[in-house]
C-alpha cells in the first residue's frame, strides 16, 4: 500500500525545472536582440511643427539609442547585441490606464509646477501592445524587446516583461500577454535623461533577470549573491555591488566614495570562473569617482561572458540578460 501511495505521489507531482548537465566547454553565446523602438514626442507648436523634446531642448532619442547600445555592445565584450529594426515616431501622449491623455497645455502645466500629475499615472501599456501587434511580432520573432521613450509624467516602468512566463523585473509582469509564445522585455527610457540613466534602468532589469536565473541555486553556489556583495552588507567580501551600490557604497547612488575597501572585483573581471583569490584595494577611481554612466559601465563589464556552465546556468550572463526566455523558472 505503501509503494502504490509512492507511485502515484511521484506521477501527480509537478515536474521541476531541469537544468542542462554542466560543462567545461560549451561556449559562450553572442545574443542578438531585434529591437522595435517607439518615440513618443508630441508636437507641441503646430505652426513650428516644434516637439516636446526639442521646446525642452532634452536629448536626441537617435543620439541615446546609439551611445546606449554602443555602450552595451562594448561592457559585454560584443556578447550583447542589439539591433534596431524598426522606429515609431507618435505625436501624441499616451493613455494612462484609465484612458486619460495629456495635452500639450495640460501637460505643461505639470511640467512647469502649476498642476499636479494625473492619478493614475500608469501608462495603458496594453493599448500600446495591441496598436502595435507586438505580441504577434514577438511570436513571429519579428522583434525581440520593446523600447519605448518617453518623457517626465509618461508612466512607464524602466522595464517589464511580457509573455508565458514573465516574472519580475523592477516591475510586476504584464498579464495577458502569452499570446507571444516567449519572454520579451519593454524597456522605458525618458530623452529627458541620458545615457547614464538608460544604462539604470537596463541594470535593473539585469538585477532581476539574473536574480530569478539563481533563484534555484543555494548557499555559496549562487554566485550572483556573491557578484553583488558590497562593503556595507559584507565586510570584507566585497565584490562587485550591484547597480545602486559600489564596493565601497554607504548609500544609495554612493559612487564617488573615497574609501578604500577590499574587494574580488579583479578576480570576477579576469579570472572567473576559476577565482584566483585576487583581492585589492578599490576606490571610486575604479568606476568613475561618481559619474553615473561610468560606474554602471564599469559594473557591467565586470559581469562573467565565459565559456561553460556551472550548475545548470551559462557562464556567460549576458544570455540570460538579454534573452529572458533562456532562463529557466
Amino acid at each position: 500500500m505503501a509503494n502504490l501511495f509512492s507511485f502515484f505521489s511521484n506521477l501527480f507531482k509537478p515536474a521541476s525545472a531541469k537544468f542542462p548537465s554542466d560543462s567545461s566547454t560549451e561556449p559562450a553565446q553572442i545574443t542578438h536582440s531585434k529591437v522595435l523602438v517607439i518615440v513618443y514626442d508630441p508636437i507641441m507648436d503646430k505652426a513650428k511643427g516644434t516637439t516636446l523634446s526639442q521646446q525642452q531642448k532634452w536629448f536626441h532619442p537617435i543620439d541615446l539609442m546609439n551611445e546606449f547600445m554602443t555602450d552595451i555592445l562594448q561592457v559585454s565584450g560584443g556578447m550583447a547585441r542589439y539591433q534596431i529594426v524598426e522606429r515609431v515616431d507618435v505625436d501624441g501622449f499616451p493613455a494612462k490606464t484609465d484612458g486619460f491623455q495629456y495635452t500639450p497645455q495640460t501637460y505643461m502645466e505639470v511640467l512647469n509646477g502649476r498642476a499636479v500629475p494625473h492619478a493614475p499615472q500608469e501608462v495603458n501599456y496594453n493599448a500600446i501592445i495591441s496598436k502595435y501587434n507586438i505580441l504577434q511580432r514577438v511570436a513571429r520573432n519579428e522583434i525581440d524587446e520593446v523600447w519605448i521613450f518617453g518623457f517626465p509624467h509618461a508612466g512607464f516602468y524602466e522595464s517589464v516583461m511580457c509573455g508565458p512566463g514573465a516574472f519580475w523585473c523592477n516591475a510586476p509582469p504584464l498579464k495577458n500577454t502569452a499570446e507571444s509564445k516567449r519572454r520579451f522585455v519593454i524597456m522605458g527610457f525618458s530623452y529627458e535623461r541620458h545615457v547614464g540613466e538608460m544604462q539604470e534602468a537596463y541594470g535593473h532589469r539585469a538585477e532581476s533577470i539574473m536574480e530569478m536565473a539563481f533563484s534555484k541555486i543555494t548557499g555559496d553556489a549562487n554566485l550572483w549573491k556573491r557578484f553583488t556583495q558590497y562593503e556595507k552588507i559584507a565586510s570584507g567580501k566585497s565584490a562587485c555591488g550591484n547597480i545602486h551600490f559600489a564596493p565601497n557604497s554607504q548609500q544609495d547612488y554612493d559612487w564617488n566614495n573615497p574609501t578604500l575597501v577590499k574587494s574580488e572585483c579583479y578576480d570576477w573581471k579576469l579570472n572567473f570562473p576559476n577565482f584566483k583569490g585576487d583581492v585589492r584595494m578599490v576606490g571610486p577611481a575604479e568606476w568613475g569617482s561618481g559619474d553615473t554612466r561610468a560606474h554602471h559601465k564599469w559594473w557591467f563589464s565586470h559581469f562573467p561572458r565565459v565559456a561553460g556552465r556551472k550548475n545548470g546556468i551559462h557562464n556567460n550572463w549576458w544570455q540570460y540578460i538579454v534573452a529572458p526566455q533562456q532562463v529557466i523558472v
